[in-house]
């Protein structure tokens, strides 16, 4: 899981863009691609297809491949992650926050048995190994979560069990909603996927 990073600039396009070319359904279409089938297995061929866009005309929007992806990534940061990035809050009580945190990501994770688990947790994580592109954008998303989870639990630090420090509690809370992402994307059951989120929340906060 990550966050949507505001200060963060969409990738660079090499060229103008296609006439016709409507970004936004352009780019969910490929996110659902992506997310559906993996970077690998998601073929320009396919890409193109999916978003009713001609070849010549999605290289000459995004540049390549890689672009496209990590524009698709940027596109699922600022649109299907919102709702979890609103669900750490404040709204309520620490305990509530990080259950409609972990709620709002299994809903995410399963809501379509295409696109099962996420595409940043899951695909950008399995190709950034071998590009320093998607490794670099992997880590800033990954930060991005823990931040934000860190500002939750300074805020609500009277309502956490023991004296673990919060960055720590950050990086583990985030952690666990990765694997639960990644179980997601091997099938997992809703329900136990949100009773692996609470049992996690029972753990660290009263």
């Amino acid at each position: 899981m990550s966050m949507p990073d505001p200060d963060r600039t969409p990738p660079r396009r090499s060229r103008g863009r296609p006439r016709g070319f409507e970004p936004h359904e352009a780019l969910d279409a490929a996110v659902r691609v992506f997310w559906a089938e993996g970077y690998e297995g998601a073929s320009v061929n396919r890409l193109s297809r999916g978003m009713r866009m001609p070849k010549a005309s999605l290289y000459q929007a995004f540049g390549d491949k890689e672009g496209l992806f990590l524009a698709a990534v940027h596109h699922y940061g600022d649109t299907r992650l919102v709702p979890v990035a609103q669900a750490i809050g404040p709204n309520g009580s620490l305990h509530d926050d990080l259950c409609a945190f972990y709620e709002a990501a299994v809903r995410l994770g399963t809501a379509d048995p295409a696109t099962p688990g996420c595409l940043i947790s899951c695909v950008l994580a399995e190709v950034a190994g071998t590009n320093p592109r998607f490794r670099a954008e992997l880590g800033a998303r990954f930060t991005a979560l823990e931040t934000r989870l860190h500002s939750r639990l300074l805020a609500g630090r009277s309502e956490v069990i023991g004296d673990s420090d919060p960055a720590v509690l950050a990086v583990m809370l985030a952690s666990v909603a990765r694997g639960m992402m990644v179980r997601a994307r091997a099938g997992a059951d809703r329900d136990m996927l949100q009773a692996v989120g609470r049992a996690t929340v029972d753990l660290i906060s009263r």
